[in-house]
């Protein structure tokens, strides 16, 4: 079983003259020889080093404390999350699985050689807990894959203990600084021996080659089209990159996800006269797709915390029946069944072909004759369109009578408002402030509309649940309790909508 360690280090640039005196660093008492480790290590990677580009590493090694498989996945500078798994003589499937939005039908293989004798130091402080630890590495790397030769040098590594002080780096780093050690321009060993034992030009990842360089971000953008792609950009990236949180049910990841599938549906039909529809449209079919297997874990959680929390507020003398048990089981079924599904669409060769088209879009992307426009004119017309929905499935929603026709129209107007406010932040970078505005006021109303359709799936839930009580012959008055607490919370949203919708109205000007 795979475990994982947040690893925050800093690496420096060596001379040969080894570490400097840390003893005296605010907080360090005593520096401790632990001798000299002899490391040995293999980094794998697809043949165009699609794992390099994206800054994550992948090893086998022996010697020192750790031996076995690494995967290291940035977190942010200097901080990486190190999943580790027992030494074997291939790569462990849940690592494999980890990176196969990276590396989806390619073949991961060795690509580097690390030898490295680490020369180490713990940092101590007055009472002996260990801070952090500092080591002199001397690397030998030698290229078995994608280039030729070796390279040799001498690095400083300090390396955070766990659950330290992040700042106490920043104190070593300045004691580092006055001895005349430098920050190594080095992310990482395998960057620095990719660099250096290359005979050619550093591979390019999949979906990342030569078609897709030099395209503007939001803060490069001419174009209209310039500005629909460079946010389509964002969102194909952040679907990537959640990939392996979902796999390790990272808090938030799942929704994160979800999100960023929505933005790019959203993103095709509100500027379908920048971006050819009859290339886009079956691709928002599959994010629709994969939104919805997203969902089906995501959706019952909220669900389920909803009504716990609801069952929670009850007094007990309106508690009856083993309501609380049913509830708990019905959510742990749910998960269980929700999880494994999850898992084997990830693994999916639909889902990997939906990743190779939209590293083709953005690489190659369908333009209509709008995307040579001008931002302003091109982009606020497509917001002002979808707000103009957005208006029309209100207003009619809340003409018809509370009920199921009402319930349906403002589920539809939801929607309609994501879209709007998916729409005013890719016009944002290029409107300014009013788009921004209009970004916030959609958030706000699709608030308040999520909390109407929160409570409508909850009383569909609670029909369901209190219909199998009732047949096992348990009480259902409590479900009826909860379920009239949801027709009061849904009341409660169509009486403030019309205020909201008002102010929202006036304070639009895109």
């Amino acid at each position: 079983m795979a475990e994982t360690k947040r690893e925050i280090e800093r690496k420096y640039e060596s001379d040969d003259s080894g570490l400097p005196d840390l003893t005296g660093v605010a907080g360090v008492v005593s520096v401790l020889d632990r001798g000299v480790a002899e490391l040995d290590a293999t980094y794998y990677d697809t043949s165009d080093l699609r794992l390099a580009a994206a800054s994550i590493t992948l090893r086998r090694r022996t010697g020192g404390s750790d031996a076995g498989w690494h995967l290291k996945l940035p977190v942010g500078p200097g901080v990486r999350d190190e999943i580790r798994a027992p030494l074997s003589d291939t790569v462990p499937e849940e690592l494999a699985g980890l990176v196969r939005a990276r590396v989806r039908e390619g073949q991961l293989v060795p690509v580097v050689r690390l030898r490295s004798s680490r020369d180490i130091r713990d940092l101590v402080d007055a009472e002996g807990r260990l801070l952090a630890e500092a080591s002199v590495d001397a690397v030998r790397a030698d290229r078995l894959f994608g280039g030729q030769g070796t390279a040799q040098w001498t690095e400083i590594e300090v390396e955070l203990a766990d659950g330290g002080d992040p700042a106490l780096l920043d104190k070593v780093e300045k004691r580092l600084r006055k001895a005349g050690v430098r920050p190594s321009k080095s992310a990482s060993k395998l960057a620095r021996a990719l660099a250096e034992t290359s005979s050619k030009k550093k591979g390019r990842a999949k979906g990342q080659g030569k078609a897709e360089e030099g395209k503007p971000s939001a803060d490069e953008a001419v174009t209209a089209g310039d500005h629909v792609l460079a946010y389509a950009r964002v969102q194909r990236d952040a679907i990537v990159e959640l990939d392996p949180a979902v796999r390790q049910e990272a808090e938030e990841s799942v929704h994160d996800m979800r999100v960023a599938t929505r933005r790019l549906r959203s993103t095709f039909r509100s500027f379908g006269k920048v971006l050819d529809r009859t290339v886009t449209d079956p691709i928002a079919d599959e994010l629709k797709w994969l939104a919805g297997e997203l969902g089906v874990g995501r959706d019952q959680e909220v669900l389920s915390e909803r009504l716990t929390a609801g069952l929670d507020d009850l007094p007990h003398t309106l508690v009856s029946g083993p309501i609380r048990e049913r509830l708990q089981t019905w959510a742990k079924a749910q998960h269980r069944g929700s999880r494994r599904r999850l898992l084997g669409v990830l693994d999916s060769k639909r889902y990997l072909n939906l990743l190779d088209t939209l590293d083709a879009l953005v690489a190659d992307p369908p333009l209509l004759k709008a995307a040579a426009g001008k931002p302003a004119k091109v982009l606020a017309k497509a917001v002002r369109k979808d707000f103009a929905k957005v208006s029309a499935l209100i207003e009619g929603a809340m003409e018809q009578p509370p009920g199921t026709d009402r319930d349906l129209g403002l589920h539809e107007a939801r929607k309609k408002a994501k879209r709007t406010r998916y729409a005013a932040e890719t016009a944002t970078p290029a409107l300014g402030g009013p788009a921004k505005d209009l970004t916030k006021s959609m958030k706000s109303l699709q608030t308040l509309l999520g909390e109407h359709q929160d409570s409508f799936m909850a009383r569909v839930t609670l029909r369901e649940l209190s219909a199998v009580a009732h047949a096992a012959g348990e009480s259902a008055f409590t479900y009826g309790v909860l379920y009239g607490h949801e027709e009061q919370r849904a009341a409660t949203v169509e009486a403030e909508l019309p205020a909201e919708w008002k102010t929202t109205r006036e304070a639009t000007d895109v």
